[in-house]
């Protein structure tokens, strides 16, 4: 079977119509992208990612072998290699027979991988292709270092006495101490570990927090936070110090907040980790952001963008001047968006300066500037300058006082686009807040093109995805009427909870979002001082879906689940 194309594959196998396979087509040519079609359907939500895997392996015929699905890979069949090479090539072994090694492979057609592997072993490899994402969780799941007794070996350490015989506290240590301690082989490990576990885990943020008597590690894992470890009382002089260390802070300084920065590269990808520490009760609170800095080429249709959202917003930022904003609280989503714009508008013939707060992702042919406000370079002072470099775009962190606010609007009426972003919990709440900070209606009515307000959603693990019938009450609280609701066409889901989504019933997370038009109409509106209740109404007719509408019909997709709409959506 091997030289048939993928596309047709996936259409004789029933994953995609004709017509959708065409509609992927049509949008690869206009996009000029360089994304192979089997990527281009997962990113617009067609196939999962296990299809598209299955389907390659079709055609280079090669076996597909669903890992999430195996409940255990015996020691001595994983032991055939090693970790490290497992890790290095994205591989690993699934059984062994005689002298015939099968192995799970993200690329099975790598002959230099198959060929270290075969002499290594001594055995014939048979490659089978798996997807990625469940290789490398099968690696941590049953390689046994990086694992519950890695972790158990290295806090074995401290509870043996290793780093000091008498813990008497922070206080009462010298810096020399701290020192000492900071570089000695357990913390070190210790430290490495709850991060490394944090990057195994797609954490955003790692908590390391401080006790009566002992230290909790805690990770936010698709925006929820989730115990991890618990660490004897006496590594926390030692393994704050490390971090401290690590972040160039002052180690001396116990009693004032600090913030550093953590730049490192883990299994070849590198990660950026924001490190901000809050003196409390039993000391040093930790909470380290995590940027994976090879993450962030997002890629609009990724987002979670309905098919209209998406066409209004491709059709926005494609203007040649203008305001556009991006709305919502901390964490869910603001600067992906904005990344993936300008990933998308960045074609080498414009000329793209951003100002952040700070630089979270270092993006190609884009200059980048930092806010510091101790050499005087504020998001204003910047924006100032900036608008002297001849900018086609320029991107501002976010809009935080009037000074800014009116200096990017200018830049707006000028001849620029310019894209920021506000805390507001809803897209007509932009035009309230920018009246606020002292901005003229006239001035916002005439720069704004659109505002986009979003949350994210966590969604439904596909690995243990099941139907069920909600609570009648919870599908009327965000606005669904039974009734109007075709019950033989339409099935809410949910995940069971399975080791892949370690029990919580979800798995990643999609956006959830309301894109206002700025029309003639809301113009008008914000011009007269209208409520923020008239431009909603307006921007509706003009075309906007609400939040809750969106995520309703994300709901019915099957990618999220009422009772994470109603947690994340809800007011009022």
């Amino acid at each position: 079977m091997q030289g048939q194309q993928i596309s047709d594959i996936l259409v004789r196998s029933g994953l995609v119509t004709e017509d959708q396979m065409q509609g992927a087509l049509d949008k690869q040519r206009q996009l000029k992208s360089q994304e192979q079609i089997g990527d281009l359907l997962v990113s617009m939500g067609l196939i999962r990612e296990q299809d598209r895997v299955r389907a390659l392996g079709e055609q280079w015929g090669v076996s597909f072998v669903d890992l999430a699905g195996l409940e255990d890979i015996p020691h001595d069949v994983v032991s055939c290699i090693s970790q490290d090479l497992a890790r290095r090539y994205k591989v690993i072994p699934v059984s062994v027979e005689g002298k015939r090694l099968t192995l799970a492979m993200k690329n099975p057609l790598d002959i230099f991988a198959i060929d270290e592997i075969r002499l290594m072993t001594a055995k014939d490899v048979e490659p089978v292709i798996a997807v990625e994402e469940e290789i490398i969780l099968a690696i941590s799941k049953f390689y046994k270092t990086g694992t519950r007794e890695a972790v158990e070996g290295v806090l074995k350490d401290f509870e043996d006495g290793v780093t000091l015989e008498d813990y008497r506290g922070d206080e009462d240590m010298s810096i020399e101490e701290l020192k000492e301690l900071s570089e000695e082989a357990p913390v070190v490990r210790l430290a490495n570990m709850i991060i490394s576990r944090g990057i195994a885990e797609k954490c955003s943020d790692i908590h390391i927090e401080p006790a009566k008597d002992c230290l909790k590690v805690r990770y936010r894992i698709d925006g929820i936070l989730q115990d991890g470890l618990i660490i004897p009382k006496k590594a926390q002089a030692s393994l704050a110090s490390r971090i401290k260390i690590m972040a160039e802070m002052d180690i001396a300084e116990k009693r004032a907040p600090q913030d550093g920065r953590i730049s490192a590269i883990i299994e070849n990808r590198p990660y950026d980790f924001r490190v901000s520490t809050l003196p409390a009760v039993f000391g040093e609170k930790i909470v380290m952001r995590v940027l994976d800095k090879s993450n962030i080429s997002v890629g609009l249709h990724k987002l979670g963008l309905l098919p209209h959202t998406f066409d209004m917003f491709e059709s926005m930022i494609m203007r040649t001047y203008g305001i556009l904003l991006v709305t919502g609280p901390t964490g869910s989503g603001k600067s992906t968006t904005l990344y993936s714009v300008l990933s998308k508008v960045n074609s080498g013939e414009k000329n793209i300066l951003t100002i952040e707060d700070p630089v979270e992702y270092e993006l190609g042919g884009i200059t980048q500037v930092g806010v510091n406000a101790k050499a005087g370079m504020t998001f204003a002072s910047g924006l100032r300058t900036m608008l002297r470099q001849d900018p086609d775009i320029i991107m501002v962190g976010e809009m935080r006082d009037q000074e800014t606010s009116m200096i990017a609007i200018e830049a707006a009426l000028t001849g620029h686009l310019v894209l920021s972003t506000l805390h507001t919990n809803d897209a007509p709440g932009a035009v309230a807040r920018l009246m606020d900070m002292g901005v003229e209606p006239f001035l916002i009515a005439s720069a704004t093109i659109g505002v986009l307000a979003q949350r994210l959603l966590r969604k439904v693990c596909e690995k243990c995805k099941q139907p069920y019938e909600p609570p009648k009450d919870a599908i009327k609280r965000l606005g669904m009427n039974l009734d109007d609701l075709d019950k033989s066409k339409v099935t809410f889901f949910r995940g069971r909870g399975c080791d892949t989504c370690k029990g919580t019933g979800y798995k990643g997370r999609i956006g959830c979002y309301e894109l206002m038009p700025v029309t003639d109409k809301v113009r008008e509106l914000i011009l007269a001082h209208g409520s923020a209740y008239a431009i909603r109404e307006a921007a509706i007719e003009a075309g906007m879906k609400s939040l809750k509408e969106d995520a309703m019909e994300k709901i019915l997709l099957g990618v999220t689940t009422l009772e994470e709409s109603l947690r994340v959506i809800y007011a009022g």
